[in-house]
């Protein structure tokens, strides 16, 4: 994404900031006083994930949203350092070098996984409190996409030509409806436009790809039961991306873990119910001392 052509119709621009630190040049937006929250989207998406959720958190805390490496507006010093652990130290060195205490890390899909990992590898004064995982992504694909669609990822990854090939000449609403329907979500226009701005994007593409061949969630998923820090799942009964049975298995194996459903939600249940969750999330943190 172009920052000076783009940035100025991104939801919540005004927030908007770059920030040099190695190895990536990151957008984030920050909002609010208080305690720290750190809102991590999931892949292929972007700072816009949580474009009504952002303002409504910030009335009580410090709310820092951030584009993933070479996804959104965030320049990536190495498309190397796009799996799941070199991500996650990434993401703990920026919030090192901001002194950002976190009370809760709130992720979505493959951001609620890197919030886990950096569960694991933040100091202690720096840890959060208590993370919040959305539709989160902690399982394996079954039957054949298992075998299939790590190395097909891997192929489309390692070939130049792809992001071309996947990232249109200009946003195609009615394509990008078919991709968020078939997750069993619904979204508004806008809410479309603003995935079909990414998807039409080559860098953006390109990235994501990435990061989808070099996930590798094994190792967490083998350590789940050594997470220290207290954890609230929240699934769409809807969700056809991640199945909710995925969060309550991952849940099971999880000291301290809660778990909420909600009906008629699919995998971008926050931003179809931006309003309920926003409250969900305020009240959940606020029953916890900060």
């Amino acid at each position: 994404m172009d920052w000076a052509r783009d940035l100025p119709s991104w939801p919540n621009h005004e927030t908007s900031k770059r920030l040099s630190i190695r190895p990536h040049e990151w957008h984030i937006q920050e909002m609010g006083t208080g305690p720290t929250l750190l809102l991590l989207h999931g892949a292929g998406a972007s700072t816009h994930s949580w474009r009504d959720i952002l303002p409504y958190l910030a009335k009580t805390h410090h709310v820092v949203a951030l584009d993933l490496p070479g996804q959104g507006f965030t320049r990536a010093g190495s498309l190397r350092r796009c799996g799941l652990d070199p991500m996650a130290e990434d993401i703990a060195t920026l919030c090192e070098a901001k002194a950002w205490n976190l009370r809760a890390i709130i992720g979505h899909s493959a951001g609620a996984a890197i919030a886990l990992r950096l569960s694991e590898t933040m100091p202690v004064p720096t840890r959060p409190d208590i993370i919040f995982g959305l539709n989160p992504a902690l399982g394996n694909f079954q039957g054949i996409a298992g075998w299939m669609f790590p190395i097909m990822a891997k192929f489309l990854a390692l070939n130049p030509l792809t992001s071309y090939l996947f990232a249109g000449q200009a946003p195609h609403v009615g394509r990008t409806r078919r991709i968020i329907e078939s997750t069993g979500s619904q979204l508004d226009d806008d809410g479309l436009m603003l995935y079909a701005r990414l998807i039409a994007d080559r860098d953006h593409v390109e990235a994501t790809l990435q990061m989808m061949a070099q996930w590798q969630i094994d190792p967490l998923l083998g350590r789940l039961n050594r997470i220290e820090t207290s954890c609230h799942f929240i699934t769409g009964a809807r969700d056809r991306a991640v199945p909710p049975e995925t969060a309550q298995t991952a849940a099971a194996s999880i000291l301290n873990c809660r778990l909420t459903k909600f009906p008629g939600l699919g995998h971008l249940a926050h931003e179809e119910a931006p309003e309920m969750f926003s409250r969900f999330l305020s009240e959940n943190l606020s029953e916890r001392p900060a």
